[in-house]
This record gives C-alpha cells, structure tokens and sequence, in this order.
C-alpha cells in the first residue's frame, strides 16, 4: 500500500511538473521568442542595422548604430549609404519619441521635451548628408525633404515592429521643420508631431514679416544699442578686417567657398542682431557695449562672441555644407532690410549659394515649401507648433486652417530660439502637455479629465534632459 501510494505521489509530481512546463512552454509561446532576447540582440537583428558602441546610462540602454539606407528611396538599388542614430531604450512597453535635430546627431544620451513629459523611448536620426551619414560619392541631388522623409519612414517601418506602443516626432528648429515635412509625406507614421520654433518661409523672395519683427522686437533702447555696434563694426572695417587677418592666420582659416575675407567679415557683421535675438534674452542687452565710446577690442568681443569670426571661414562652413544647400534649393532663406547700415554694407545679407562650394550643383525649387505650408493648413492632426516670442525665426511660422483637427500653435513670452512647453503660460503649458501625453497613449486619467493636472511622466536629469540648443554662429534655424 505505501508502495502503491508511493507510486501514485510521483504520478501526481511529474504530471504537475510536465503541466508547469507546458504552461510556461505555451506563455512563452504566447510572448513570442523575443520576450526573452536581449533588446541589443532584437535591434541587431534588424536587416542593415549594426552597432558603432554601448554607453551606460541608469534607467537606460543607450546605443549608437548605424542603418543602412538607400542614397534614392525611389530607386533603392542604386546604392546604400550608412546613416547614424541613436536609441534611448526605456521599455518596450512605453511610448516613442522620434527626434531629429536636422543636422548631426548627438552620440551622447539626451531626452528631448516629449520623452521627458511621455517617459518614452527616444529615436534620434542624423540627418542625411552630414557627416558621417554622407553617401560617397555624394550624389546631393539626393538631399531633398522627401528623401530624408523617406528616411525617418524606412526607420519607423524597421523599429515599429519591436517598438509597438505609440510614437511622436519632434525636433528643433531646422529639427521642427524636419519633423513637418515627415508628417507630410507619411501622414499615418506618426501618432503626434511636436516641432519648435520651426521657420516656414513659404515664398522666399518674400521677407517683409522679418523686416516687421525687428522693428519691434524687445525694446527701442536695446534695438538701437544693437544696432548701433553693427554700424560700428562695419565704420571701423579696416581696422577690424586687420584683426581678423591676424585670427584667420592664427586659425588656419581660408576664405575659398565665400569668395575672401571682406565678405566673410561683413556676413558675420550683418549676423549680429540676428544671433543676439535667436540666442539671448532682453535682459542681456545690458551687456552689449555702447558703440560710441567701445573700443574696436570691445566691438570685436561682442560681435565674436555673438556671431562668431570662424563662422564664413571654410573651417566653419564645411559642416553645414548640407543646411546651404537644401536653404538654396528648398528651405529657403531670410532677406531683411537694414537701414542703419545703408552706405556701409557692400553685400547685404548674401544667399546660400555663396556658402556652397562651387562644385556642387544647386536650383531653387520654388514650390517646395509652399505645398508643406498648404499641407498643413488642410491637414494637420495631432500637430503642436512651439515658438518663441523673442526669436527672430517665428516671424514666417507654421499657421492652422479651419480643417485641421486637434492641432495647436503656442507661442513662449519673452522666449528665444530653445523655446520649449515648459517655457509657455501655464493654461497652455499643461494643455500641452495633456496633448502630448495624449498622443502618446499614457494620459493618466486625471490629465484626460482636467489638461490642468498633465505633469511630465519622468522625474527630470538635469544631464539626460539638457537641452542641446547649439550657439550656431552662421544664420540657420
């Protein structure tokens, strides 16, 4: 009897562990494979994807790869180029933030604004034709929006299959702008679009809202301190053309793509009030030197450290080759009048074209962005325009017709080009955020019933959430 019941007690133990290796066998199942593979393995995994390093972040998994994409999404077969990005990793589970600035990438861990407010995943793609993620030869008839549209698309498509849950674009600046013409082309990628301070010049000989803005930007007092020391700088020419002969030979730097010194000088003059209204604040205006009684040292300090003497250079140029080139054939640039330097400038504000080596091919498209701005006016969804009160690139931004749904344009008081929703009214500060959220599928119940209670889901880092609003020293958005 105890033999028999001996027996039937092991019966019962092996049935129960066979059942409980089934079940787990049949959850893992049910899970897929990938439940239990490593998130670099699922990433590497992805056909054209490798990896350039791993850096350690608390709370994250944080890579640097490169995807293989085509120079020509219309005809992939002619050639591939590696394009870098980074990835941000929080959780499967969570939300996902595609950013891009529109340049170069950042290969540091960073948070933009909506990844902070959703406690996401961050996407952060560079942009094609920057280097590293230039194709060679570099064919830069290929360096269109609808191209490095494509690009984002091809991303999505890859990552969406291990990145499930809801997605959001957004960028800065020249990164906003990126982030509307995705929404464009691939108007159903895209779960919500949060671009700042994005420019929106939709007839680029038509520049008279620039001219309207500086006439009354800030106060009358530091407009014409400001105005007073660029007209001052350019009295002064030969003696501060003399300095900067002497800093280009110290430098190492030449004047090739420009054409010489004297309009390399005279386009980081003409720059200054720009800069100073894209990068500072009113309050700084106390700081700018009176031009009448400034020495040519004091005049030199403040237009270099506004504008920057290195920026027309070749050395400085170069990088941003692919900005020029895409203002001069589809993006378009600012012309403003400057009557308080009539008599003195000899090249006025000068056109992409002259920041572009010679070699390479440019005609302007004239229709690009006036189907983005008309896009937009009809078809926005789930869209948010930040700006910035101050900042001299919302003069010409994105504007909302009556058929758009769901979509929102708000403008920071007092703020600059890094202009942000943290920095806006409070009633639209946390409609902002309530949209956001929103968007990204995560609204917690309170924020969908009162926007009043929308908070950012993550506790803020002061290092991840630094915002990466480089000082440009040419004019570029």
């Amino acid at each position: 009897m105890r033999k028999t019941l001996g027996w039937l007690l092991s019966l019962v133990v092996l049935i129960g562990t066979m059942g409980a290796a089934g079940a787990t066998a049949q959850a893992a199942t049910a899970a897929g494979p990938a439940a239990a593979t490593d998130i670099k393995d699922r990433i590497l995994g992805i056909p054209g994807m490798s990896l350039i390093e791993e850096k350690p972040y608390p709370g994250y998994r944080f890579f640097v790869l490169n995807y293989e994409q085509p120079v020509d999404h219309r005809q992939p077969w002619k050639g591939t180029f590696k394009q870098r990005m980074t990835l941000l990793h929080k959780d499967v589970s969570r939300p996902t933030v595609f950013f891009t600035s529109g340049y170069n990438v950042n290969t540091n861990p960073r948070r933009s604004e909506p990844t902070t407010i959703v406690d996401g995943n961050q996407i952060s793609m560079e942009y094609r034709f920057f280097t590293p993620s230039r194709p060679d030869p570099a064919n830069w008839a290929k360096l269109d929006i609808w191209q490095a549209a494509s690009d984002q698309h091809r991303i999505f498509t890859a990552l969406k299959k291990i990145y499930n849950k809801n997605w959001l674009s957004t960028g800065g600046s020249k990164g906003g702008m990126t982030a509307t013409y995705y929404e464009r082309f691939y108007p159903r990628d895209m779960d919500g679009v949060v671009a700042y301070v994005a420019p929106n010049d939709v007839v680029n000989n038509e520049d008279s809202a620039y001219d309207r803005f500086f006439a009354k930007v800030g106060t009358k007092e530091c407009r014409d301190r400001l105005n007073a020391v660029q007209r001052e700088a350019l009295v002064r020419r030969a003696p501060l053309e003399a300095k900067y002969a002497t800093a280009a030979a110290e430098n190492g730097w030449t004047f090739t793509t420009v054409g010489n010194l004297d309009k390399a000088y005279e386009a980081v003059v003409l720059d200054y009030v720009w800069a100073f209204w894209q990068y500072s604040l009113l309050a700084d205006c106390s700081s700018i030197p009176t031009a009448a009684t400034a020495s040519d040292q004091e005049i030199w300090d403040t237009i270099d450290a506004i504008s920057g003497f290195s920026a027309y250079a070749d050395q400085g140029l170069q990088t941003y080759t692919p900005y020029y080139y895409q203002a001069g054939t589809q993006l378009g640039s600012p012309d403003i009048k400057q009557p308080h330097l009539k008599g003195l400038s000899r090249y006025g504000y000068q056109a992409p074209r002259e920041f572009v080596p010679r070699d390479i091919p440019m005609t302007f498209q004239s229709g690009a962005m006036a189907d983005i701005d008309g896009w937009v006016r009809d078809n926005a969804h789930q869209m948010l325009f930040v700006y910035g009160q101050n900042d001299p690139w919302g003069a010409e931004p994105f504007r909302l017709g009556y058929k758009t749904r769901d979509s929102h344009v708000m403008i920071a008081p007092g703020a600059n080009h890094g202009a942000n929703v943290a920095q806006l009214q409070e009633g639209e500060k946390t409609l902002a955020t309530a949209k956001i959220l929103q968007w990204a599928g995560v609204a917690p119940a309170a924020a969908l019933a009162d926007s009043a209670k929308a908070a950012p889901l993550a506790a803020a880092d002061a290092q991840l959430d630094q915002q990466d609003l480089e000082r440009e020293p040419q004019l570029r958005p």
